[in-house]
């Protein structure tokens, strides 16, 4: 608890927490980047469901660039809000929830684009409707448990704990 109590200190870790306007800016930050990296996944998932049959796979991976640029948006506001509230994120479980979500989704989402692609837009197979199925409910795990993590910590900041 110690080392998080000093990083709390640190110039980055109060500028993020403290500044009136970087904060907010840092959460509208994940927010689109979130928008960005889920919206293409849950596409992905509902093109895997037969629903979208008029867009190829082909097509869809113009979107992949869209998804990762959302990916580095969510990865660099994130490491800033874990900078701002270590303790608080650190000492969660549902913290760490939502990272084994996030790991299984990109499995997933990896795994079924790969498995559109060799499709060639032939019918949908069941196995491909499990995978988008499953898709869509790791991100939303994901997401679930990312707002879960402004309700559920016991720690806010560590130095208040020492």
């Amino acid at each position: 608890m110690e080392w998080l109590a000093w990083f709390e200190n640190t110039s980055l870790s109060i500028w993020t927490r403290e500044s009136p306007l970087v904060f907010p800016t840092i959460l509208i930050a994940h927010a689109l980047g979130m928008g960005a990296l889920v919206g293409v996944n849950v596409f992905l998932g509902l093109r895997a469901f037969g629903f979208v049959r008029s867009v190829s796979a082909a097509t869809m991976e113009r979107f992949v660039p869209i998804m990762w640029l959302g990916f580095v948006a969510c990865l660099g506001s994130g490491l800033l809000l874990l900078a701002a509230y270590p303790a608080k994120a650190l000492t969660n479980g549902v913290f760490y929830m939502k990272f084994i979500f996030m790991a299984a989704a990109f499995a997933v989402s990896l795994r079924l684009r790969r498995r559109l692609v060799q499709a060639n837009d032939q019918v949908v197979a069941g196995s491909l409707r499990t995978s988008g199925a499953m898709l869509l409910l790791l991100w939303a795990g994901v997401i679930t448990a990312g707002r879960f993590l402004a309700y559920t910590h016991t720690v806010l900041l560590a130095s208040h704990l020492i």
